[in-house]
């Protein structure tokens, strides 16, 4: 009879048998599980992507090495997402067991991978959706599973040694096309070095990948730059949104990938240097930052997208540190959080894209100052939208200004209107032009007029009004578009004296910066303002100043206009070059053009602007007297007279 210890090794021999009888058997018939995984592979793609996977033939080569030759995907009435004529790479047993194939040490010769949109749609769509087995506790997406979802596919499908021989990745986005293709590229102890031939509808050239690259470890460090130019032209987005753009070097850091509890944490740098970009949206010259980093903190949780507060991005010397945030757990809510800790303003201006403020260049300025902003939009309740905008100045003043020299409103100078890039004919502002207007000889009735109409507060405010900046914001954003402005006297002010008529972005920045100096470092009276304002801006087609326009509509002086002829003055601030369209075929006043100035009109009374006694005799219509009434559509009545036939001359009385 077996002692315990005999039957111990007994069982002990038994189960060293079965398990070299399994792996011989796995090894004997590895290549009919390697075909059945393949089927497996098959099937899934068939009937959960919609996808013909096939391969040619398939070995393995000793006891891990896995050979495939003639390898497709392709979806089901879409074009070929892959094509490759050989594999060669190493696959655990129990990963083709499992389905979960993570790949190591690969070879790929002869290939390419396309990603195709055309009139049929995507044919990478099927690869998008969401898992079978992923758990439904609700109809929203869950923004971090979806992503580290496709993270972990991606970089499972990169070895972490490999060597790829002539193989390219397309994109077709409605016949805009790119190709990458790669001669020779290796990933040898998680160093990467190639070179990637870039060809697109427009231009063709060759970039540079060099750097640190590991795929298990989800770490990466990788510089991109240009192989043959001395730029790096980005492709796609020139053909498909207008915008041109290149840099020198761009470095991309991936630190972290961690999903936990629920969230997903993305950590990492990347950093450009002599960013250029070039779109009529932006500025009618090239823009270029020269050296920009960010540091970046993505959070991701199952209801919103983040940028953590402990990210900074730098932009020269400008630090930042930024918030943002995308959030569906009840409505949909955009966050946005700005800090910039206290900092020279020279800094801040030599910071400043070149080509972004081109007003700038040449501006000096000593002390310092910090900033703080903090948005939040509310898509199911606009009008509960948060603005709060601080800027804090420790001993701050221009010492020099730019090219827009801000103290020339305080002088007599020439001023110039620019339309569509041409300039107008001169307008001089000072006393020795005769229609130059002093503001005390303005009809007070305009300037109360124009002032309710354009900018109530005018007098009181420092060139923002916040309620009707947060106005306009949450309009723009819900019309995705630039459909309502907030501008004040001010920022009208600095447009047409300083800047341009141009709908840029540069032109809107700077705008924003003058009109705050102008009215912190108060370097002009409001009242000095207002009188620059009344002689130089457009009442109409080549009117120019009020004196001009009191002349083209009514044949009078500005302080001779009543009540009704400023409400109408007023009216058309806003659009001076579609005055007539106000009138009807007898040359009257339509009637939404008469509603407008009686609203102006009541706002003046209710403020206390004007008395009742004011608007006595003022019920009379305008009547446009001036050169202004040729442009008036009016209709020509021709009277006629019936004449009896058998009437003679001498019946007619000459």
């Amino acid at each position: 009879m077996r002692t315990k210890k005999q039957w111990f090794f007994l069982i002990l021999k038994i189960v060293i048998i079965l398990i070299i009888v399994l792996i011989g058997s796995v090894y004997f018939f590895r290549d009919t599980l390697l075909q059945q995984a393949l089927d497996k592979a098959k099937n899934k793609f068939n009937t959960e992507y919609n996808s013909d996977f096939n391969v040619g033939s398939a070995k393995f080569l000793g006891t891990t090495g896995v050979e495939l030759n003639n390898i497709t995907l392709i979806p089901h009435e879409a074009d070929t997402l892959l094509s490759v004529q050989k594999i060669k790479t190493e696959v655990s047993l129990l990963q083709l067991l499992t389905g979960d194939v993570q790949l190591n040490n690969l070879e790929m010769q002869n290939g390419f991978i396309q990603l195709v949109k055309n009139e049929n749609g995507k044919n990478f769509d099927a690869f998008l959706k969401k898992e079978k087995n992923e758990e439904k506790t609700n109809d929203k997406r869950d923004y971090a599973k979806l992503v580290n979802r496709i993270l972990n596919k991606l970089l499972n499908l990169v070895p972490a040694q490999m060597n790829l021989t002539n193989l390219s990745l397309r994109i077709n986005d409605m016949d805009k096309k790119v190709q990458f293709h790669m001669d020779d590229l290796k990933l040898v102890n998680n160093e990467l070095d190639t070179q990637i031939k870039v060809t697109t509808n427009t231009f063709s050239q060759n970039w540079n990948i060099k750097g640190y690259a590991n795929p298990r470890d989800k770490k990466a460090d990788l510089l991109f730059a240009s192989g043959d130019t001395s730029k790096i032209q980005v492709p796609y987005i020139d053909e498909r949104f207008g915008l041109k753009s290149s840099f020198d070097k761009i470095r991309l850091k991936l630190d972290n990938l961690d999903m936990s509890f629920g969230k997903l944490h993305i950590d990492g740098v990347a950093s450009i240097e002599n960013f250029t970009i070039n779109h009529p949206k932006i500025a009618k010259k090239d823009v270029v930052i020269k050296n920009a980093q960010f540091d970046y903190r993505f959070l991701l949780g199952s209801d919103f997208i983040a940028i953590d507060s402990t990210s900074e991005a730098q932009l020269n010397k400008i630090k930042v540190k930024p918030y943002l945030e995308y959030n569906t757990e009840e409505d949909t809510v955009y966050s946005l959080k700005l800090n910039i800790d206290t900092m020279k303003a020279q800094d801040f201006i030599t910071s400043l894209p070149d080509g972004l403020f081109s007003h700038f260049v040449g501006m000096e300025a000593e002390g310092e100052f910090d900033y703080k902003l903090n948005f939040q939009f509310n898509k199911n309740k606009p009008n509960k939208l948060i603005f709060d905008s601080k800027f804090n100045k420790h001993n701050l003043r221009i010492v020099k200004y730019g090219d827009a020299n801000l103290e020339k409103l305080n002088t007599e100078f020439t001023y110039r209107a620019i339309e569509n890039g041409v300039l107008q004919r001169p307008i001089f502002v000072g006393a020795s032009n005769p229609n130059f207007t002093p503001l005390e000889l303005i009809s007070p009735y305009l300037k109360h007029a124009v002032l309710t109409n354009e900018d109530p507060s005018f007098m009181r405010h420092r060139g923002f009004i916040s309620e009707a900046f947060k106005q306009s914001i949450a309009k723009n954003i819900r019309t995705k578009k630039f459909s309502r402005g907030a501008s004040t006297i001010s920022m009208q002010l600095v447009k047409n004296v300083f800047l341009t008529r141009e709908k840029t972005l540069s032109r809107k920045l700077e705008e924003i910066l003058l009109v705050y100096i102008l009215e912190n470092n108060r370097i002009a009276s409001k009242e000095r303002m207002l009188e620059v304002y009344f002689n130089v801006i457009e009442w109409g087609p080549n009117v120019y100043g009020i004196g001009e326009a009191a002349e083209f509509y009514f044949q009078k002086k500005p302080i001779d206009l009543t009540l009704n002829e400023c409400l109408y003055l007023a009216s058309i601030v806003p659009k001076p070059k579609k005055f007539m369209y106000q009138f009807n075929e007898e040359g009257n006043q339509k009637s939404y053009a008469e509603k407008n100035q009686k609203f102006i009109k009541n706002l003046m009374l209710r403020r206390g602007l004007i008395t009742s006694d004011d608007t006595i005799g003022q019920s009379i219509p305008i009547y446009v007297s001036g050169r202004a009434r040729s442009y008036l559509r009016i209709k020509v009545v021709q009277d006629t007279i019936a004449i009896d036939s058998t009437a003679s001359v001498s019946d007619f009385d000459f």
